[in-house]
């Protein structure tokens, strides 16, 4: 039989060790850092009910996802209507942003203000698209950039905007402009045909990660071995094999797939050249803390989760758990709430104690208005999620392309995964990818990887509804 190892149990990782794990003429071994698996997409019990790692939704047009994703989970799933604003300035904006909701949050003459800058740049556009900076003026104008998207993305990246490609935003606004938004407003064109706007989504029953659950007892069925707590101290090639060593452990294998920070991955692969490694040794990941609070209060927004604009509020986006399925929360009373705190491992931040992120966050609550003192916090917990996010910095594409075209030249290997590819994957890219790698392993296929990025050509269109998957139309 063939081994196959794969280090991670996030998305990715899983989902190649499924798919495989189909056929009987392959052993497969998952090496897994933590003693969880789901990776960012994982849920877990906490205040007696079930919170995610933060917002986390499923969507996606691909038939191939949709349909192993409705495989997985058997039908135990609601779809969640959904609500996202972005609160600014005590005031919640709808997002994507509609005319009157702003014009009646902004008032009259800052409204005009923003129109005005609006066509001055469809005029005279910002030469420099390169940039998040550049891209998003062309298609809001400087003054609605500066309102709605600034402060949001610097405080996520930890850059300032002229810094950031405008890849970020081509993945995550794509061609939405607040042309569109008129348009829309007036009946003349519809924003929803966005994935990232849509107005609907899948939600597992027992909290996002559950899919993975279910998946992780699939695979445990078919004699999968997985292995927690692995810290991988050394990755060597010979002659098309592969051996790995984690804690005091040696494995070998045919196939070998990983999706652990691709950085974290050559640094200790033993026949990386320096040229590579300087390059390895250019990318960035941007650390999450996720502050999880308990209070007594019901019905504070009615959003899944919040964008938080004001730049004097430290936390930039707040999940609400009350507003995804009613299972998740088990009957409990109150509100358990996540606030994000985006920050590199140098950050004062990353190392100060629970007590005194609860002062942070406390304080950044009180400024939303969502309490009036800390008292009203019933209980609290962190987890700390490094390298959870791929800094799209001016400089990081050259490096990455010579990391690529270095590791394409060993066979048998493949990168996956927001960690593995450097890629600002959503869960069903991540999907995608190992099941692609899948297929490349147990068909031979020469799928590209590398390619699957936030925006991608699917051969059929799709939509995953509460009685199941509804084809639309076939792209050629």
């Amino acid at each position: 039989m063939k081994k196959v190892l794969i280090i991670g149990a996030g998305p990715a990782g899983l989902t190649a060790a499924y798919e495989i794990s189909k056929q009987l003429n392959f052993e497969i071994t998952i090496l897994e850092k933590s003693n969880n698996f789901g990776g960012m997409a994982r849920s877990f019990e906490l205040f007696d009910q079930i919170v995610d790692l933060g917002p986390h939704r499923f969507f996606s047009n691909d038939t191939r996802v949709n349909k192993l994703w409705l495989e997985v989970i058997e039908g135990e799933y609601k779809m969640v209507n959904r609500v996202t604003r972005i609160f600014y300035k005590n005031k919640f904006f709808d997002y994507p942003l509609k005319p009157f909701n702003a014009l009646f949050n902004l008032g009259l003459f800052e409204t005009l203000f923003c129109l005005l800058s609006y066509f001055r740049y469809k005029i005279l556009p910002d030469p420099n698209i390169s940039t998040f900076e550049g891209w998003v003026t062309n298609r809001f104008g400087k003054r609605l950039y500066n309102i709605f998207f600034k402060g949001y993305t610097e405080k996520l990246w930890g850059i300032p905007c002229d810094r950031l490609t405008s890849e970020f935003a081509q993945q995550r606004i794509k061609k939405f402009s607040l042309g569109e938004a008129l348009m829309s407003a007036l009946k003349l064109k519809k924003y929803n045909n966005h994935k990232t706007l849509v107005d609907q989504f899948a939600y597992p029953l027992k909290g996002n990660g559950y899919v993975y659950e279910k998946m992780i007892n699939k695979l445990i069925e078919k004699g999968v071995k997985l292995n927690y707590n692995q810290n991988i101290l050394k990755i060597s090639s010979c002659h098309d094999k592969f051996e790995i060593v984690s804690n005091e452990t040696t494995f070998e294998c045919d196939f070998l797939i990983s999706s652990m920070p691709i950085n974290n991955f050559f640094q200790i692969y033993n026949n990386v050249n320096a040229t590579i490694l300087e390059s390895v040794n250019k990318l960035v990941f941007r650390n999450t803390i996720v502050f999880y609070v308990k209070l007594n209060s019901e019905n504070l927004f009615i959003d899944q989760w919040l964008y938080i604009q004001d730049e004097s509020i430290l936390t930039g986006r707040i999940t609400n758990f009350n507003n995804w399925v009613p299972e998740i929360k088990r009957n409990n009373d109150g509100t358990v709430l996540a606030l994000e705190y985006w920050c590199y491992e140098v950050d004062p931040i990353w190392n100060i104690s629970k007590e005194e992120i609860l002062k942070i966050a406390a304080n950044d609550l009180i400024l939303c208005g969502f309490i009036k003192n800390v008292d009203e916090i019933k209980n609290f917990d962190i987890v700390k999620v490094p390298k959870c996010y791929p800094v799209y910095n001016d400089s990081y594409k050259p490096h990455l392309q010579k990391i690529i075209n270095y590791s394409n030249s060993i066979p048998n290997l493949q990168f996956i995964g927001r960690y593995g590819s450097f890629k600002y994957n959503n869960q069903d890219h991540s999907i995608l990818m190992g099941m692609l790698a899948a297929r490349n392993i147990v068909n031979d296929e020469k799928n590209n990887i590398w390619d699957i990025n936030t925006d991608y050509e699917y051969h059929e269109s799709s939509t995953i509804t509460s009685t199941g998957l509804q084809i639309e139309t076939r792209i050629s």
